[in-house]
């Protein structure tokens, strides 16, 4: 049976992904901190500030989807939280390359998360493809050291794909449930000029593309993991409210009130441009939800 350890396996993504693998057959087992031998799901210790990871989990990986990461919209941005976001992704693959290099193993491909910040954070017209350069500041710089730990496998002779992911659209976590509670009070309003593109994909189109890049061996490289659908914050507040048939009447909440309650991280939100999708459509991938409004519905209205 094909085992893929995941790291990062208890996220949004993680979980949906585990779900849908063992599904399909695959022998699914995490990384954790936790040790935990009773879990429905095998769980392998590691413990990255202790450069450990267990031997068994290396010698028995298939393939490796690398998820790990610290928040990014969980706390303000100081000096000590901007090392621990980059550290938890990009040294964390750093320890699991020094792992595999050094340890007999039968890896076939080594799977990582990126962001669809690593073009930068900014508003313009560009729409912006993998072999675009990475952007500067913060989160472009997280994103370059986050790929280029993951890239390292390619040295074992190891396939690397590499997904440059989105707003992940799910009624069970990340930024969706952040966003219901204004306009369940009919205050939703967009935020900052409201022009900022909002790179986004389904819960269930991440996870596809994640076995998708298990399961086609010319999956290779980076792709933009996002809906082919180029949507502005606006038009996604609008399309939310109207999905919850909510009034849509409050003024732009302004970009300085952002700043104030988040500071340097509010870049994210007020900032946002345009990624081509169509590289992954090119391996024969086909989105389930290729447009914001239907996607919405799915997770907001399935079961009513």
């Amino acid at each position: 049976m094909t085992r893929v350890i995941i790291t990062g396996g208890t996220g949004l993504i993680g979980r949906g992904l585990g779900l849908r693998l063992r599904e399909r057959g695959y022998d699914v087992a995490l990384l954790s901190r936790r040790k935990n031998p009773g879990a429905e799901i095998k769980t392998f210790y590691w413990d990255p500030a202790k450069g450990e990871v267990d031997r068994e989990a290396v010698e028995t990986a298939d393939f490796v989807v690398h998820l790990a990461g610290a928040n990014i919209s969980g706390k303000r941005w100081s000096k000590k939280r901007r090392k621990e976001i980059v550290d938890s992704r990009a040294e964390t693959a750093k320890l699991l390359f020094d792992k595999f290099k050094n340890t007999d193993n039968k890896l076939k491909a080594f799977i990582s998360a990126s962001g669809a910040n690593y073009y930068g954070v900014l508003t313009s017209e560009k729409i912006f493809a993998e072999n675009d350069s990475p952007g500067t500041g913060f989160m472009g710089e997280t994103c370059r050291l986050w790929e280029e730990a993951a890239n390292s496998f390619s040295n074992l002779g190891k396939r690397v794909a590499i997904l440059r992911t989105g707003v992940v659209l799910s009624g069970k976590g990340g930024a969706l449930p952040k966003m219901l509670t204004p306009v369940k009070l009919g205050v939703g309003s967009p935020v900052g000029s409201g022009r900022q593109y909002m790179p986004w994909i389904h819960i269930e189109d991440i996870c596809n593309l994640y076995i998708n890049a298990i399961e086609n061996n010319d999956v290779e490289g980076p792709y933009n993991a996002v809906a082919p659908q180029h949507v502005t914050n606006e038009y996604f507040m609008k399309t939310l409210a109207r999905v919850l048939d909510k009034p849509f009447r409050a003024p732009n909440v302004p970009g300085f009130v952002m700043k104030t309650l988040y500071g340097s991280m509010a870049e994210i939100i007020l900032r946002g441009s345009r990624l081509s999708a169509e590289k992954i459509k090119s391996t024969g991938y086909e989105f389930h939800f290729p447009e914001l409004e239907g996607a919405l519905r799915e997770e907001l209205l399935k079961g009513e």
